[in-house]
C-alpha cells in the first residue's frame, strides 16, 4: 500500500463524489493530505467510494443534492467528524433530457435547475454559516463549457451551468475577502455521466480536441486542487475552462 500523505489540516466537502469528476476531485485533495466528506445518492456506491479512497480520512453522507435536509446533514456530519469545512466543491448535477429547447418539458427544466444550481447555493450558504464566514476557505463550482457556449440538445443543462457561473461571481463578491469562489468549466470528461456524448465513438470525439483526447476526472481534480490551494490565493470569481483546447476550434480560417 502507498503511504498516506501527512495530514494538511484542511477539510473538504465534495458533492456528487461517489464516482466521476467528484471522485477525481476527492482523490486529488486526499493525495495532498486533506480529509474529505463526499456525498452521493446511492448509499452502496458511496460506501464503496469511501473504502476505496480510505475510510481513515473520508466519510460519506448519502442523499439527494437538492434535498435541504441532506445538505444540512452533510455539513453537520463534516463538522462533527472533522471540526471544520475549509473547502466546498459543488459537483452534484443532473442532465435527464436530450433534445431541442423548443420541446423542453418545463418540469424537467425546473428539476435540472434545482439540482444543478439551487443545491449549490444551499451548500454554500451552509458551509459559510458553519465555518467559512469566520475562518475562511474556498468554494469551487463544477460548471461546464455548455454554460459558456451553445451546446445543441443539452440546452437545459447548459442553461443551468450558465446560472452556476453567475452564482460563482455573485458569491465571490459577497463572500470576499474571507472565501474565494471560483468555477471550473470542463469539456467532455470520460465519466458515466457523459458517456452518451462519446460512447462508441470516442476516437472520433477526441479527434476534435487539439490535445487529442477527452478529459479524465484527474484533469478536473488537479484544477480543483489548484483553486483550493495557496497558489490561487489571489484568484476569485473566475471560471477556469478545462477543455483540451476544444474552444480553439471556434476561430476562423
Amino acid at each position: 500500500m502507498t503511504a498516506l500523505p501527512e495530514l494538511s489540516g484542511k477539510v473538504a466537502l465534495i458533492t456528487g463524489a461517489s464516482r466521476g469528476i467528484g471522485y477525481g476531485v476527492a482523490e486529488a485533495l486526499i493525495a495532498r493530505g486533506d480529509r474529505v466528506c463526499i456525498t452521493g445518492r446511492n448509499e452502496d456506491a458511496l460506501k464503496e467510494a469511501v473504502e476505496a479512497l480510505g475510510a481513515e480520512r473520508v466519510i460519506g453522507v448519502a442523499g439527494k443534492a437538492h434535498d435541504e435536509a441532506h445538505q444540512a446533514a452533510a455539513v453537520e456530519r463534516t463538522m462533527e467528524a472533522f471540526g471544520r469545512v475549509d473547502y466546498l466543491v459543488n459537483n452534484a448535477g443532473t442532465n435527464p433530457v436530450f433534445g431541442p429547447m423548443a420541446d423542453l418539458d418545463l418540469g424537467v427544466a425546473r428539476k435540472v435547475y434545482e439540482t444543478n444550481v439551487i443545491s449549490a447555493l444551499g451548500f454554500a450558504q451552509l458551509t459559510w454559516k458553519a465555518w467559512q464566514s469566520e475562518n475562511g476557505g474556498a468554494i469551487v463550482n463544477i460548471a461546464s463549457v455548455a454554460g459558456v457556449a451553445p451546446s445543441p440538445f443539452i440546452g437545459a443543462y447548459g442553461m443551468s451551468k450558465a446560472a452556476m457561473i453567475n452564482l460563482t461571481v455573485q458569491l465571490a463578491h459577497e463572500f470576499a475577502p474571507k472565501v474565494r469562489v471560483n468555477a471550473i468549466a470542463p469539456a467532455v470528461v470520460k465519466t458515466k455521466f457523459a458517456q452518451a456524448l462519446y460512447e462508441g465513438r470516442e476516437e472520433e470525439a477526441a479527434a476534435a480536441y487539439p490535445l487529442g483526447r477527452l478529459g479524465v476526472p484527474a484533469d478536473i481534480g488537479g484544477a480543483a486542487a489548484f483553486l483550493t490551494s495557496q497558489q490561487s490565493d489571489w484568484v476569485t470569481g473566475q471560471t477556469l475552462v478545462v477543455d483540451g483546447g476544444i474552444f480553439l476550434n471556434a476561430g476562423v480560417g
